[in-house]
């Protein structure tokens, strides 16, 4: 199998075709020199848990577009995220950051997250129709991230679209304009953050900013540039994957109505069903490892310098892990999914993202207890590694 295979837009209609494909195949595919894809479960997870294992995004950049492409700013300020880094960097700026996402954080967002459902729902319910992509799972995370950095809501429309013009520099697949454009997105926040740091560090409050100004470890504290790169991987991070897990647990529910009725009949089964929804159709579908060493993966010995391309969707379906891997199935027990990845680079944000998806629910079947779905005018975004929609149209 080569890599190419993995962008056949096929399978953003059908991905599952996609995973019996990669498990009929084997744990590890051999995809080129030094190149392997993986689907399974058992080899992701070791993977993702193996110190030995890492990242090298500074050199991927050098190796897709060349040394000038990564002395561009949005690449350097890119390299100064900790998603992108290894130990003892991680460790470092990781150990800073997660002060401010700890589960009484996140417990003291919730009321906040009621509030912005409720009123973005508000905005529409009057018309009988709506973009639920775009009037309701794209702007609800922003205005949520807008508040903890303590800006104006107003400002997260442009956030938004920045944001997932940024993003695009982590596809496989990326033209030279897309690059262009994420570099003008980058400079723009950049520029914001900026000034908006200077202006907490004379006027602090409660606010993510003002969090990230105090935090310390030992007398070490975050930078400057750490601070607005760690600011907009934020965005990056917490935007659009959250409005593309919201969209595709909407999907899976609508797809599987007698799911859908008992969890309209028992809301206590929501954060099983959000576990299950993020299992079912991952929005982070794939990542990218390199191995750092000679290493022993579950009895296969693999070379310094291979290069994984994980498919958590695909993990997600192992049938060795889920009894019925392709049924949705909200009371689901057996099996740890990955959708939120593994080892030390598990997603820092997952328990915001889990409380999103848990008020997005409780919201829309409270409120829009009719809503159906026109799936004639759904959109898919088509991205290898960031599986949504563009587009939802919705009716009651």
């Amino acid at each position: 199998m080569q890599l190419h295979e993995l962008m056949n837009p096929q399978y953003s209609d059908q991905p599952f075709l996609l995973y019996r494909k990669l498990h009929a195949l084997g744990p590890l595919i051999q995809a080129g020199d030094h190149v392997m894809i993986s689907g399974s479960h058992a080899i992701i997870e070791a993977l993702l848990n193996d110190r030995r294992v890492g990242k090298n995004y500074m050199e991927s950049v050098r190796l897709r577009f060349g040394d000038d492409v990564a002395e561009r700013p949005v690449f350097k300020g890119i390299s100064k995220m900790f998603l992108v880094m290894n130990p003892p960097e991680h460790t470092r700026l990781r150990g800073l950051v997660m002060k401010s996402f700890s589960s009484k954080e996140i417990q003291l967002i919730r009321d906040t997250a009621i509030m912005t459902a409720n009123v973005l729902v508000d905005t529409f319910i009057a018309r009988g129709r709506c973009d639920l992509a775009k009037e309701f799972a794209f702007p609800f995370p922003a205005r949520i991230i807008c508040r903890m950095l303590g800006v104006p809501e107003s400002d997260a429309q442009a956030f938004s679209n920045a944001a997932s013009t940024l993003v695009k520099v982590f596809d496989p697949q990326i033209t030279e304009q897309d690059l262009l454009s994420a570099g003008e997105a980058f400079t723009a926040l950049y520029n914001y953050f900026s000034a908006l740091i200077m202006d907490r560090q004379k006027y602090a409050g409660d606010d993510l900013v003002s969090l990230f100004l105090r935090s310390e470890n030992n007398g070490d504290r975050l930078q400057h540039d750490e601070i607005i790169a760690n600011v907009i991987l934020l965005f990056i991070a917490g935007h659009e994957t959250t409005s593309n897990m919201i969209c595709n647990a909407v999907l899976a529910l609508h797809d599987n109505p007698m799911e859908l009725e008992l969890l309209r009949q028992n809301r206590a089964l929501i954060p099983a069903a959000v576990t299950e929804c993020l299992r079912y159709d991952s929005s982070v579908q794939m990542i990218y490892r390199i191995a750092q060493d000679d290493i022993d993966v579950q009895g296969h010995i693999i070379a310094q310098g291979t290069r994984f391309f994980l498919i958590l969707g695909a993990a997600n379906h192992d049938p060795a892990v889920f009894s019925a891997p392709d049924v949705l199935n909200i009371r689901r027990r057996e099996g740890r999914a990955l959708s939120f990845g593994g080892g030390i680079h598990h997603c820092l944000g997952y328990r915001l993202a889990l409380a999103e998806m848990e008020i997005a629910l409780e919201v829309l079947l409270t409120r829009l207890p009719e809503m159906r779905l026109l799936k004639s005018g759904m959109e898919r975004n088509h991205r290898a590694n960031l599986r949504g929609v563009s587009a939802l149209p919705v009716i009651w």
